[in-house]
């Protein structure tokens, strides 16, 4: 899993999560999960995108932004290049 921080390089959110899924449906568990979790937070407005395939699922939770990616899929997108503007700043901190 890598955590993005977006502030200052974007209005549309001040973190992104990038994280992997082993199959489909496990991609859709994770999903569902965070789904409940953040609704039981109180995230009012979310967004969920991709998970009639689930090769790439998008939640919108506002100020974050999560993909859940199938790892070839990830590996293709690889969006954390695109958001680590600054090779001397750790735009993209891996968690796992």
């Amino acid at each position: 899993m890598v955590v993005i921080n977006l502030i200052g390089k974007t209005e549309i959110a001040d973190f992104m999560v990038i994280a992997s899924g082993s199959s489909q449906r496990h991609i859709n568990a994770m999903a569902e999960h965070l789904r409940r979790s953040l609704k039981n937070l109180g995230v009012k407005k979310l967004a969920i995108e991709g998970r009639a395939q689930c090769d790439w699922v998008l939640i919108d939770a506002g100020d974050i932004i999560i993909h859940i990616f199938r790892q070839e899929i990830w590996d293709f997108y690889n969006l954390e290049k695109i958001w680590a503007t600054d090779p001397s700043n750790s735009a993209a901190e891996v968690l796992i």
